[in-house]
């Protein structure tokens, strides 16, 4: 195990008036795959936007490889190597496939490797690869947020809430993706409130609540205890599939 690529220390966010997340410590390691668990409004989305500086940290630290990245722009941040796939997806509808693509590469030139890489996991895209993304299902707009994420080398990858709404084929799929970008060792910090995927992919566990992580540890060990599971999530987590 190494040390953490992300960390985030005593992290406070208000909006506007709001005070969502009240002093977050999390460590995302170095080559492996955190997933974020929590009730509906624990503050897990805030704490991605915050990591992306979508949103401003009011109070707190965050590191990205060591380097202090508190006071950084968004844009700043994803150039240091982290990718975003937020839960509304960032789909630009009027535009095609092709081009949704073309947004996320560097100089706007395909990777071919990586591109057939992509096309090899989501087939339907290559299918779909002139037509406008706003006449894609929600399932498949939801594969090209995450293909549009892979088609550049990325040292961390988080992601929100990638299953919501999709059938169980779609999420099959998408555990493949997520076990291959971990085994090309990218680092991924996960949202997700499915217990199938969490459980497939996550090497670690993050539980939130109230805007403050409460638990942190193994992910094989939270699922084996189904009273700690009920103590953090208010029921087993076989019941988020």
């Amino acid at each position: 195990m190494t040390g953490p690529l992300l960390r985030l220390s005593g992290v406070q966010t208000h909006i506007g008036r709001y005070h969502i997340l009240h002093g977050v410590d999390l460590e995302v390691p170095e080559g492996r795959t955190t997933v974020l668990l929590g009730r509906n409004g624990a503050g897990k989305t805030t704490t991605l936007r915050t990591i992306m500086g979508l949103w401003r940290a009011s109070a707190g630290a965050l590191q990205f490889g060591g380097r202090d990245i508190t006071r950084m722009e968004t844009p700043d941040i994803a150039r240091l190597g982290i990718a975003y796939v937020p839960e509304t997806m960032g789909v630009f509808t009027q535009l095609t496939v092709r081009e949704n693509f073309l947004l996320a590469t560097a100089g706007g030139r395909f990777d071919q490797r990586r591109l057939q890489g992509v096309f090899g996991l989501f087939p339907i895209l290559e299918q779909k690869f002139d037509q406008t993304a706003g006449g894609l299902s929600g399932g498949q707009k939801q594969m090209l947020a995450v293909a549009r994420a892979m088609l550049e080398p990325c040292r961390l990858m988080i992601v929100d809430e990638p299953t919501k709404g999709l059938a169980p084929s779609i999420i099959t799929t998408l555990i493949e993706a997520f076990r291959l970008l971990a085994d090309a060792g990218t680092t991924i910090l996960l949202v997700e409130q499915n217990f199938h995927l969490a459980r497939s992919v996550g090497d670690g566990v993050a539980a939130m609540d109230d805007g403050r992580v409460v638990h942190a540890g193994r992910m094989a060990d939270l699922a084996a205890d189904e009273a700690l599971q009920a103590r953090l999530l208010g029921l087993s987590l076989a019941a988020h599939q």
